[in-house]
């Protein structure tokens, strides 16, 4: 099998798979008699997430269960007005348009850039801003073609503007670096079942200090609030950190997956990951010319990151997937065409492997 499907979920390393089998004995054999280690475990796993985008403390980190809710979060929490509108892509991902889209029956507009008619995004998103813009929201590599933004020219305009930035970028951690300095996000999610290589379920949270203390909650319980673990107490408020946003129980076998896998992440050191990452992503682009098919995505390296889509003229994108899934290559198919995500252990040898099984079909 060649796996190069990260940008949908990606296999576990073996650590991870060990850490899994390891607590899950552990819980069948002593239950939770080692909770203070759990607990060890989640604060760790706070520290690799805000050291992964480069946040103050791990006080700005909550841990959800999805991107869709972190989203959730930031979409309910704002005191919208009538009148007031959103900026993002057409493209996103359901979860980063649906979430905005439900905003609708307040009076909100959704305005949506078509990418594929932009020849510079990042402009022509500010373009679509006015007064009235109260949120830009993107993502910060587009998941089906793999256009990668340049974050801090939006980063940028919005705090120059007021306006919340809120950056998807479930398509960037853990393949490429992400600097909260350099682009001003003031929330950034990401599930870390992707390039970070974790397991479904545990997402990291991001929220600016400033703007977390505006936010309306909309869910709430035992672990949200001040004093957690105080369970005879009956007066209560909200966590003053980023706590305030998790209702309830923790995700601790997800927990433990994912930190399992950021440590990994942590020791092989991003610079080296993002290097073997962008060159499978450029030899996926030279397989691609040389076979003389048509790239949906960016050649330049700065405009992409481990996301190539590509399609084959006179072929039915759909079909050739299916073939390439029964010939154990695992892809996607996506923007009308075939995706391969490659992360940095892929080798040039399985990527030709996989073009060549691509061949074969047509």
């Amino acid at each position: 099998m060649i796996y190069l499907n990260h940008a949908a979920v990606a296999p576990w390393p073996q650590r991870t798979v060990a850490e899994v089998v390891r607590f899950a004995q552990e819980n069948g054999f002593s239950g939770s008699a080692r909770y203070p280690d759990w607990i060890r475990h989640e604060s760790e796993l706070r520290m690799l997430m805000a050291q992964l985008i480069n946040a103050a403390s791990i006080d700005d980190i909550a841990l959800l269960k999805s991107t869709s809710e972190g989203l959730s979060v930031v979409a309910h929490g704002i005191d919208w007005r009538a009148g007031d509108n959103i900026v993002s892509i057409a493209q996103e991902f359901p979860s980063n348009r649906i979430v905005w889209e439900s905003l609708k029956r307040d009076g909100v507009e959704v305005r949506l850039l078509d990418l594929d008619r932009s020849a510079e995004p990042e402009q022509d998103l500010i373009a679509l801003c006015d007064p009235n813009t109260r949120l830009m929201s993107v993502s910060s590599v587009q998941y089906a073609a793999g256009y990668r933004l340049q974050l801090p020219v939006l980063g940028d305009y919005c705090r120059s503007h007021d306006t919340v930035f809120v950056v998807d970028a479930i398509q960037s951690l853990g393949a490429i670096p992400f600097d909260l300095a350099e682009c001003h996000a003031d929330v950034v999610v990401a599930d870390g079942h992707k390039w970070m290589l974790g397991a479904e379920g545990v997402a990291l949270f991001y929220c600016r200090p400033a703007l977390r203390e505006r936010l309306k909650l909309y869910q709430f319980g035992w672990h949200m609030v001040e004093h957690m673990g105080d369970y005879e107490r009956t007066e209560w408020k909200p966590a003053q950190n980023a706590r305030r946003f998790e209702c309830g129980s923790p995700n601790m076998l997800g927990i433990h997956a994912l930190h399992a896998s950021l440590t990994l992440i942590r020791e092989l050191g991003l610079k080296r990951i993002t290097a073997d990452v962008q060159r499978n992503a450029g030899f996926v682009i030279d397989q691609v010319d040389a076979a003389g098919f048509r790239l949906l995505t960016p050649k330049e390296a700065t405009k992409r990151a481990g996301i190539v889509t590509f399609q084959v003229p006179d072929r039915e994108s759909h079909v050739l997937y299916q073939g390439l899934m029964k010939n154990g290559v695992i892809c996607a198919h996506r923007a009308g065409g075939i995706r391969f995500s490659p992360h940095f252990y892929n080798t040039e040898e399985e990527i030709a492997s996989a073009f060549k099984r691509l061949k074969e079909l047509l």
